[in-house]
């Protein structure tokens, strides 16, 4: 090498070690942006887990033996409504609207389907803690299948996918919370808030046949909250393949979270179960036009958070 050319050799190798530097830190630093997109939706599954626990210290302590859906558990249900209303209150600045709306005997709850569902547990702790009052929840098979919260769903007061679980508990004057859309709408909705239905109408029949009301339930900004890459055919092939949630969402932002609990439909012996499936989802809808910005929009969501009182609706 010419010795003219020392200079703009040594100058090169500079620039090399500074960009590749930068280069590094910059690649780092999108990995964190990206793990942190996936770390906080995991740690829900940490407070599900948290949960548990409390509830088999609980169990141990008092000495309970099954009847999870009596009035000797609510001690431990007291505790995890604190726990979650704790947390809604600050990270999502939590409110809860139309509590009046809930009949004091048994309703249908049908509600909007998120990303990930933190909004119905929020909606679940905040009325046990106002009213003192449980309600039953129709959830996936494959949540029961899930190592350690067994107990915790019973607590809860999870329920299978089965008319007769529906209906008895209907019977026994409880409310109880159905998603029509279930893991599809969580999966393959969007910041559109479509409802994904497809014809589902066995939650009509359960209405009709228990002769109780059916409440519209939906959370603003819950598809701010959390998302999914629910749009690719990838995703959609997994899904219809193995009927199970293995897109992981992604967010976990502290987006503003309303619930807000729509007027009753009532009972009327002579609709179909058809007619009351269309008209429950045309009142879901209304709800989600009258209070949601659509499409959603993360930043509009996270602006609202900071907002100290509510905005007029």
């Amino acid at each position: 090498m010419a010795y003219s050319d020392f200079p703009a050799s040594v100058l090169e190798d500079w620039l090399l070690h500074k960009y590749s530097l930068y280069a590094v830190i910059g690649v780092l630093v999108l990995n964190l942006i990206i793990l942190a997109f996936f770390i906080i939706p995991l740690s829900q599954l940490f407070f599900v887990y948290l949960s548990a626990l409390l509830v088999l210290i609980y169990k141990k302590t008092h000495k309970l033996k099954g009847a999870y859906s009596s009035n000797k558990w609510d001690g431990a249900r007291l505790i995890l409504s604190i726990l979650w209303d704790g947390f809604a209150r600050f990270w999502h600045g939590y409110e809860l609207y139309g509590t009046e709306n809930l009949p004091d005997g048994p309703g249908l709850i049908i509600f909007y389907h998120g990303a990930v569902p933190v909004d119905h547990g929020y909606f679940i702790a905040r009325y046990f803690i106002l009213k003192q009052r449980i309600f039953f929840t129709v959830i996936e098979d494959f949540v029961f299948k899930l190592p350690g919260v067994k107990t915790l769903a019973a607590v809860l007061c999870f329920l299978p996918k089965k008319k007769e679980s529906c209906l008895n508990a209907l019977k026994d004057g409880h409310l109880v919370g159905i998603s029509p859309g279930g893991t599809r709408e969580a999966l393959f909705s969007d910041e559109s808030y479509k409802l994904i239905w497809h014809k589902r109408k066995g939650f009509a029949e359960v209405a009709l046949d228990a002769k109780v009301s059916i409440i519209p339930v939906y959370t603003q900004n819950t598809r701010e909250a959390y998302r999914t890459f629910g749009k690719t055919v990838i995703a959609r092939w997994l899904y219809e393949q193995s009927r199970l949630p293995v897109i992981p969402p992604y967010g976990g932002f502290p987006v503003k979270l309303r619930t807000y609990i729509g007027e009753p439909i009532p009972y009327d012996p002579n609709i179909t179960a058809m007619e009351l499936a269309q008209k429950t989802k045309i009142a879901l809808q209304s709800l989600i036009q009258k209070h949601q910005q659509i499409p959603g929009s993360i930043c509009n969501a996270l602006m609202e958070r900071l907002q100290l009182d509510k905005k007029k609706e």
